[in-house]
């Protein structure tokens, strides 16, 4: 059942994406999304500090902009926010709205490296992540209740609650998290192209992730099967390629 409505929807709301070729499931609607993102920056904008460091705003601005401005995106309204925490992350909203924390910025040798982390965040939006995301998890959740619904009426409706529960971590483990994990890979492809594009150096995202990697070696680490990003060692290798496959000159 859950395999033919999965076809059925799919066969509905498959569409190409022009940023990775691809073909990709999205029905989310873009304006609910942008919605959600508009009060997801209001809350986080009111709770977390902004770091008061002046060259530290205008340096995320100044390559974010660049980055941008590679990207083709003018659609989107656009602002770029230092946090004041010591995390060594970033992230990116569906309505444009980039975050970095201070741990990032102080983390980031260079613009190059700083770069490759706002061409992959950014390049999350030229794919579409986040709408085919919340998609994917729709879509899991209407199958799930379907089948609930079937089972509840059958000779198994003592245990519909039970199956559908598995159901639907078979669906997170066998589909959103892969499906994660690519995206994840999917946006270091686009990130040192948008970096390169933008006129940086696109193995400052390598150089990054080679110091993230050495960072966290040693540090217990979850199975990859069971994470959202790529275990290190794939995901240096992938960036190798996909930086020694960009056009030269």
């Amino acid at each position: 059942m859950l395999a033919l409505l999965a076809a059925g929807i799919s066969l509905a709301a498959c569409s190409e994406n022009a940023a990775t070729g691809r073909n990709q499931f999205v029905v989310a609607p873009d304006e609910a999304l942008a919605e959600m993102a508009d009060q997801a920056w209001a809350d986080l904008r009111r709770q977390t500090p902004r770091s008061s460091d002046p060259q530290m705003q205008a340096r995320l601005e100044r390559v974010g902009w660049r980055i941008v401005e590679a990207a083709g995106r003018p659609d989107l309204d656009w602002e770029f926010v230092v946090f004041d925490r010591p995390e060594i992350n970033a992230f990116v909203l569906p309505n444009g709205k980039v975050g970095a924390f201070r741990g990032l910025m102080d983390f980031a040798a260079d613009d190059d490296e700083l770069a490759g982390v706002l061409g992959h965040e950014i390049g999350h939006i030229l794919a579409r992540h986040p709408a085919e995301r919340v998609s994917q998890q729709m879509a899991v959740e209407l199958g799930v209740n379907v089948v609930q619904a079937i089972l509840a009426n059958g000779e198994y409706a003592e245990h519909a609650g039970e199956i559908a529960g598995a159901l639907g971590m078979g669906a997170v483990y066998g589909v959103i998290l892969p499906y994660s994990r690519s995206h994840e890979l999917e946006a270091d492809r686009l990130g040192v192209d948008l970096a390169q594009r933008a006129g940086l150096d696109p193995a400052g995202s390598v150089r990054f992730f080679e110091r993230m990697a050495r960072k966290g070696a040693g540090q217990a680490q979850a199975p990859e099967v069971l994470s959202t990003h790529p275990a290190d060692a794939p995901r240096l290798a992938a960036l190798r390629e996909a930086v020694a496959a960009l056009p030269k000159g």
